[in-house]
């Protein structure tokens, strides 16, 4: 397919956040944590920056030149710990909904399943526009990164968040790692491992 892609940077910001925003506003884990579909409209692209924000501190972004696709993704050392980060959630939900406990939930129960004591590279979002899914865009933006682990030697990791993605993932190499999340009352997240592969 042959897609080009870049890293994008603060100046991308816009682009990114209405590109994550779009993907993921109908998806079953948004609907979870912004049930009222109003407030989601509302409220859903202010926790997408606030991802898109922790990823151009910390990691990369990989952005299809068209800007049809991007994949946020963050180096995590071996020895990480989820308490490292332990006032992040509450931040990230004073930041962008104070009176909605599920922002903050959802990022303590996914900091609970996150593999420890191994250095990876975490898959944290992939977005790809709604009328160019299933052109493979998603797959070429992963596939760059997972050549480089291969190379390196590196693990990559993430959490599914649907049955279609899942299975994508899953051709990718990516195998479901402990018990699905069962999010309170919601849908079921995917926690998945990838080992580097030999070619």
């Amino acid at each position: 397919m042959g897609v080009v892609i870049r890293t994008a940077d603060e100046s991308d910001r816009e682009l990114v956040v209405g590109l994550l925003d779009a993907a993921f506003r109908d998806d079953p884990v948004s609907g979870w944590v912004f049930p009222d579909e109003a407030h989601r409209r509302m409220t859903h692209h202010k926790l997408m920056a606030a991802f898109l924000d922790v990823v151009l501190a910390e990691g990369r972004v990989d952005l299809a030149e068209d800007g049809a696709a991007c994949a946020l993704w963050l180096p995590v050392p071996a020895d990480a710990h989820a308490e490292d980060d332990e006032d992040g959630p509450a931040q990230l939900r004073e930041a962008v909904d104070p009176d909605n406990e599920r922002v903050e939930l959802i990022g303590r129960l996914t900091a609970d399943i996150h593999p420890a004591g191994c250095a990876h590279e975490y898959l944290w979002m992939i977005a790809v526009a709604p009328e160019r899914q299933g052109e493979g865009l998603g797959t070429e933006l992963i596939q760059s990164v997972l050549d480089r682990c291969d190379r390196e030697g590196l693990p990559a990791y993430l959490e599914a968040s649907n049955a279609r993605s899942r299975k994508l993932y899953e051709r990718l190499g990516f195998d479901l790692v402990g018990r699905p999340l069962d999010l309170p009352g919601g849908p079921q997240m995917w926690p998945m491992w990838r080992a580097p592969q030999q070619a």
